[in-house]
């Protein structure tokens, strides 16, 4: 597999070449209106190539979800208005096309099934908007900063904790967008003291923007909507309170309260009903002389307007979090530090069948612990919970050893081992219908996974990536199950 990758690599080379040049360009434009209007202008180009080897069925379902190895290749331009001193006005543009290799291609269009293309396929994208907002800041006296539009929660002012409950408002599309359609509102009480008020309104399918060149007739009928790429499993709407108070030099503790609706939706002749889901949690960190601790937990609660296919009774609970302690040699050779922690979240009794335990990842499936493993949950949560969209993190516990070192002052690496097990088996009624012969019914040792990724800043304007993972089944799965490996590289240009 590897082999193959190499290949195709001077098809990449060529495409650095072309970019290349403006790396070194004058990337940035300004103009100042006599309105005292300063526009900016940037675009980036991320390039990738994935290669999944028994990711998603772990070899158990080798024919309809087969291997993928595959290039990315994602677009932006952007542009930025800050009219006077407290207001700006954002938009960004993105597309990601991909080319396949094989064996996996997107569904035929023409003569692309035939047996001379059926390994190579370009699945053109839609040009989306993907940012679009309007902010004020330091309004009413610095009391007060808005943000009304699409918008990431991704910049270290703008993201919520950890990510561990709002990352990605769009999964559906893997890491082309990342966007909530949301309005938010920041009371800021004291310099270490705020409250912020954010609803969000995230559809299946974009239906607030338009899209230029939309996707070609179901490349994937999982992931498309009448030509439109399926963003998230269902309509949701959620309002969230959010407090973030630094206590002392050394301390912060974040509480919060989540209401989310996800509005009904049917995979694979399993209907899940509305849910409107409660969760209520905190957050806490300490940092102190190279040593350092982070810790969330958080509690669900809800009900469903009727009861689900797959279960009786309708009410929902959840239980997840996560702590980790560390500590970071600044003064050694190399900086190397590490970390030592464990996240929870809770999975379904099989023999309960009152309610539904699992926990609910809200707005946060990503590959927030790994990236190998989100896509090996679809097969356990595709129709209880998810749909066909990977990154539905439930029923999963993980002890996590975390290294990283500076090799240069450019160069980095970091590795993981974790150990997966399950707070629950899967049951044996026959909810899992792509591949039946994957899960033993009984076992809750999810496995092993060794991760690990080499980092290099070429540049301010280049940087990248090699990162590898690799996964080995435990109890929880058959003996019918092997080995998984994910491999990608990135290089990542920003103008």
């Amino acid at each position: 597999m590897i082999g193959k990758t190499v290949s195709h690599l001077s098809l990449v080379f060529l495409i650095l070449l072309l970019f290349a040049p403006s790396v070194y360009a004058d990337h940035t434009i300004e103009h100042v209106f006599d309105t005292d209007v300063n526009t900016t202008l940037g675009a980036s180009l991320r390039l990738r190539q994935e290669i999944w080897d028994d990711v998603v069925a772990l070899h158990t379902n080798p024919t309809s979800q087969k291997d993928r190895d595959f290039l990315r290749f994602r677009l932006s331009v952007w542009g930025r208005a800050d009219i006077g001193e407290n207001w700006d006005f954002y938009t960004r543009i993105t597309t990601e096309p991909k080319y396949y290799f094989g064996p996996f291609h997107p569904a035929a269009v023409g003569t692309f099934h035939d047996n001379s293309n059926r390994g190579q396929y370009w699945d053109v994208d839609e040009i989306i908007v993907d940012n679009l907002y309007l902010s004020g800041k330091k309004l009413l006296n610095g009391k007060l900063d808005v943000r009304v539009g699409r918008q990431d929660f991704l910049a270290p002012g703008d993201i919520y904790g950890e990510g561990f409950l709002l990352t990605d408002g769009t999964p559906g599309d893997g890491s082309r967008t990342f966007y909530f359609n949301a309005a938010k509102a920041r009371l800021n009480l004291t310099p270490d003291n705020s409250i912020d008020f954010v609803y969000i309104d995230d559809p299946e399918t974009d239906i607030f923007m338009p899209s230029f060149h939309p996707a070609i007739s179901q490349p994937d009928p999982a992931l498309y909507v009448n030509n439109k790429k399926l963003l998230t499993t269902s309509d949701e709407q959620a309002f969230m309170v959010y407090s973030r108070n630094k206590i002392g030099q050394n301390f912060t503790f974040d509480p919060y309260y989540i209401r989310k609706q996800e509005r009904t939706f049917t995979t694979l002749g399993v209907v899940n009903p509305n849910l409107t889901l409660h969760t209520f949690g905190g957050r806490a960190t300490f940092q102190s002389e190279g040593w350092r601790a982070k810790a969330e937990i958080a509690r669900q609660f809800g009900h469903y307007d009727s009861n689900p296919t797959s279960m009786t009774g309708d009410s929902r609970t959840g239980l997840g979090g996560y702590i980790f302690g560390g500590y970071k040699f600044e003064n050694t050779l190399g900086k190397p530090e590490f970390d030592l922690g464990a996240i929870y979240l809770s999975g379904d009794n099989p023999n309960d069948t009152r309610q539904r335990n699992a926990w609910d990842p809200l707005f946060s499936r990503n590959p927030y612990w790994n990236e190998l493993y989100i896509y090996t949950l679809i097969n356990e949560t595709i129709k209880k919970y998810s749909g066909p969209i990977p990154g539905y993190w439930t029923n999963t516990v993980i002890y996590m050893i975390k290294g990283k070192v500076n090799i240069t002052d450019k160069t980095s690496l970091t590795m993981t081992y974790q150990y997966l097990t399950a707070p629950d088996s899967t049951p044996s009624t026959g909810v899992y219908a792509l591949s039946p012969t994957e899960f033993t019914n009984q076992g809750k040792v999810k496995g092993q996974l060794p991760t690990a990724i080499l980092s290099q800043t070429f540049s301010k304007n280049l940087d990248g990536f090699l990162q590898l993972e690799y996964f080995i089944p435990g109890s929880f799965y058959t003996s019918n199950t092997q080995n998984a490996m994910f491999f990608r590289w990135q290089l990542n240009f920003k103008l």
